[in-house]
């Protein structure tokens, strides 16, 4: 009973503790922490995932495999740098790789279904869902094959996540130049393709990084 009831407190004190001192804890090997830190941060890694997969589901088995990857690379995060980037750089090369699949390639239909309602809500469009769906079905499927794995996730992390671009940098591993060419260039390509379909929907589709 003592250790059962020494299990739960240790699970409670470690709901409290910020990421960093989880994952520090984790990489000592303490499971606790480790459960901690995936109940923590599953909402967001899913979150990302599905705006870069397109899927639900396959948001779901790319959160899986993230969080096996960060147990196994656990070893190698510097508690110098933030636990939060490490993990988002884990998880968007996961989905970008399960992007450049065929199989995510012909599954994901709903990415930009997010773009165009963020886009309706902010000219104030009154537009009913079911057309709202068609059109973001419609607008998917012309610009699915143009924008590559790193601008769909930079233009996610920058404008859905709202991260710094300094910060997208070190998530994708790059230059932040680079991550604002994905940004112009993902822009770009969406505002394009947001004119073909909905020419009342055009106009700037995102933030200056």
């Amino acid at each position: 009973m003592e250790l059962v009831y020494s299990e739960e407190r240790h699970r409670h004190e470690a709901r409290e503790l910020p990421d960093r001192d989880l994952a520090v804890q984790a990489r000592a090997g303490d499971m606790l922490a480790f459960e901690a830190l995936v109940l923590r941060k599953t909402p967001a890694v899913v979150s990302v995932a599905r705006r870069i997969v397109g899927n639900a589901e396959d948001a779901r088995d790319v959160t899986q495999m993230a969080f096996l990857r960060v147990w196994e690379q656990l070893s190698r995060y510097d508690e110098t740098y933030s636990f939060n980037t490490w993990l988002y750089r884990i998880a968007t090369n996961l989905a970008i790789d399960f992007l450049r699949s065929a199989r995510s390639r012909q599954k994901a239909h709903t990415a930009t279904l997010h773009l165009v309602r963020l886009r309706e809500e902010q000219t104030g469009a009154d537009t009913s869902r079911a057309a709202e769906d068609d059109s973001a079905t419609r607008l998917f499927d012309r610009i699915a094959g143009r924008l590559t794995g790193k601008q769909k996730a930079a233009f996610v992390l920058r404008e859905m996540e709202d991260l710094d671009t300094s910060e997208i940098a070190v998530i994708l591993s790059c230059g932040e130049s680079t991550v604002r060419n994905h940004l112009f260039n993902a822009r770009r390509v969406l505002r394009r393709e947001i004119e073909r379909v909905a020419p009342g929907l055009a106009g700037r589709s995102g933030k200056k990084p």
